[in-house]
């Protein structure tokens, strides 16, 4: 246990701030940036995939810069590349808009795999408890700063760039918080997951796929309706503000099952009806957000819990289904890689068939679709064998 566990723990919950706000953020913004730049909305959709390309193809790889660093030292340059990715994609030209971008996640990406390495070697009698706060942090900061961006843009001699640089206050803080950390110079555990635990035998098994194919395919769903949320509301009627606000309360409601569900999911054995209600949820919402989008509170509030429980669920299968912890390593890998590469496609092919189509129900009605899929792969996947 490290000798300051409070101000460690102040850290890793300061962390989590960065883990979601600016990538989900930028969404009520977009309708401005897209206007700035005459972006096409397959350009503007790409926002939100370079990130999840970051996580995908970075994720693996962090282990390794951890063994050579240490995780307080790793977690730091995470903490710097997101801190100056926000100050990039603020500068006002395309193309530091994207580079910033995908400079933020790989920052994160490195925040993601190493902190519950830390939480692991340092707190290993509370990790779902910790797992679950960091989680609810998360949502939560990102929850403000959707619901607080677009008056910000707006304010006078303000702008969609000041708006965005904002969110940097929040990774300058945790890097002063953290700065004590760096004396320390530890490695992760030796079955955190790393590219050379990628058996053949994982990318073999169907159950691995099912495991795989219900964390992308809800990772594809939230990350397409996250970035084109703002844009199908004010389609609908609401103002920008309105729906900045709604989007804030989605990512909010993403992060209420992390208090209910990471503590009791180890009690049950089965967890077929579980995974496929939570899809059912997301597919109702909507279902409901394509017919009746003046109750849009309701059905953001009921996306933001469905696709939220849907990813504990999932991120929770990894442990469960594997056999032995190198099998949870390559299981993590696995997933993540082909999850998040799934994700990535999605919000600029949805915002192309937008244009094609003329209008969202194409989108949502695709999304509803896909929902059916995951329904069936989380069922399969919340079986209660192993690898």
């Amino acid at each position: 246990m490290v000798s300051r566990p409070v101000l460690l723990i102040t850290g890793i919950l300061l962390i989590a701030t960065s883990l979601r706000a600016p990538v989900t953020g930028i969404a009520p913004l977009l309708t401005m940036i897209h206007k700035t730049f005459a972006l096409t909305t397959f350009a503007t959709g790409t926002l939100t995939t370079l990130p999840l390309l970051a996580f995908a193809f970075a994720s693996p790889f962090c282990v390794l810069l951890a063994r050579h660093y240490g995780l307080e030292r790793s977690l730091m340059l995470g903490l710097v590349l997101i801190t100056s990715g926000i100050f990039i994609r603020s500068s006002g030209t395309v193309s530091m808009l994207f580079a910033g971008s995908a400079v933020i996640g790989l920052g994160i990406a490195i925040a993601n795999v190493l902190l519950p390495a830390l939480l692991k070697r340092d707190f290993p009698k509370n990790i779902t408890t910790l797992t679950a706060v960091y989680a609810f942090v998360s949502g939560v900061a990102a929850a403000v700063f959707s619901g607080c961006v677009v008056p910000l843009a707006t304010l006078p001699s303000s702008n969609w760039m000041r708006a965005l640089e904002l969110f940097a206050i929040l990774p300058l803080l945790t890097i002063a918080v953290w700065l004590p950390q760096l004396r320390n110079h530890t490695q992760p555990v030796a079955e955190t997951a790393s590219p050379q635990t990628f058996h053949t035998k994982i990318w073999q098994s169907s159950l691995a796929w099912y495991v795989t194919l219900f964390l992308g395919l809800n990772s594809l769903i939230y990350y397409t309706v996250i970035t084109w949320l703002p844009n199908i509301l004010t389609a609908a009627g609401y103002s920008l503000q309105e729906a900045g606000s709604l989007h804030g309360l989605t990512q909010l409601a993403t992060a209420i099952p992390g208090l209910v569900l990471v503590p009791t999911l180890h009690r049950f054995k089965n967890h077929k009806v579980m995974a496929a209600g939570t899809t059912i949820i997301t597919g109702i919402a909507l279902l409901g957000l394509l017919c009746w989008p003046h109750h849009a509170t309701i059905w953001t509030t009921l996306f933001g819990f469905g696709t939220g429980a849907s990813f504990i669920m999932a991120l929770s299968f990894i442990s469960l289904r594997a056999g032995t912890v190198r099998q949870a390593s390559a299981l993590s890998g696995m997933a993540q890689t082909i999850g998040y590469t799934i994700a990535a496609a999605a919000p600029p092919l949805v915002g192309a068939l937008h244009d094609t189509s003329g209008s969202w129900s194409a989108p949502v009605a695709l999304c509803i679709t896909t929902c059916g899929i995951m329904a069936v792969c989380g069922y399969a996947a919340g079986s209660s064998r192993q690898l």
